[in-house]
């Protein structure tokens, strides 16, 4: 069954070119009306594999839906703005975006944004469960606990693979350069400052779980641990 890929675009001529683009590439594609105010309801009531989402709309901000589905829903996201500015790649990945990319963009380089997307959201998890130091990360639900606590977090997406590359090597510095590879299949698609947001982000969902600051390590230069 061909993956559903749901536009929210305000500019026409460009929701029916990425329409297209998608459809003679094998994808499905839906796309919101122009009532953007509800613009989040109509990608959850389509049940899409992905959205790819407009910044800047009228009657409504991007990185408001982009709160709004994440808040419902882990359906992978990325940001299609014509915004150059470092605060709004920041904002919209704190707030669950999984993807950044700016307008104008090359075909070809959109897609393989979606396809890596899809390609790590659909990668089979190699167990059920992993553990260490207290934490215990379910990779099929896409939680983590600790200490045996019946309290647990729900991960985004970014945050799951991190933590699950980490945990898979206990005690053993993991260079930057890997994680980015486990999140994008490529680093060519992220930069450091967006991992970093996405670390720092995993950082406050440990910690809002009790657990101790320094199970996650930072090593300057090199990567990180736990």
């Amino acid at each position: 069954m061909a993956h559903r890929i749901f536009i929210i675009e305000d500019d026409t001529a460009l929701r029916t070119e990425l329409a297209h683009l998608l459809q003679l590439s094998g994808y499905e594609a839906a796309a919101c009306g122009n009532d953007f105010a509800t613009a989040a309801a109509q990608a959850l009531a389509a049940k899409p594999d992905c959205v790819v989402l407009d910044l800047k709309l009228p009657g409504a901000d991007g990185h408001n839906i982009c709160r709004d589905l994440r808040a419902k829903s882990r359906v992978p996201i990325i940001m299609l703005t014509s915004s150059e500015s470092e605060f709004d790649e920041v904002m919209a990945m704190n707030l669950g975006a999984d993807d950044y990319v700016t307008k104008p963009y090359r075909p070809a380089v959109l897609l393989a944004h979606i396809q890596a997307l899809l390609r790590r959201t659909a990668a089979p998890a190699p167990a059920l469960v992993l553990r260490h130091k207290g934490v215990a990360l379910n990779l099929g639900a896409g939680t983590v606990s600790y200490e045996g606590s019946a309290d647990t977090a729900e991960l985004t997406r970014n945050e799951l693979r991190i933590l699950q590359t980490l945990m898979k090597h206990p005690g053993i510095v993991v260079s930057r350069s890997d994680i980015m590879c486990a999140l994008w299949e490529s680093d060519a698609f992220i930069d450091d400052n967006t991992l970093t947001v996405n670390v720092n982000r995993l950082r406050k969902t440990l910690a809002s779980l009790g657990v101790p600051d320094d199970f996650l390590v930072t090593r300057r230069g090199q990567g990180y641990m736990v």
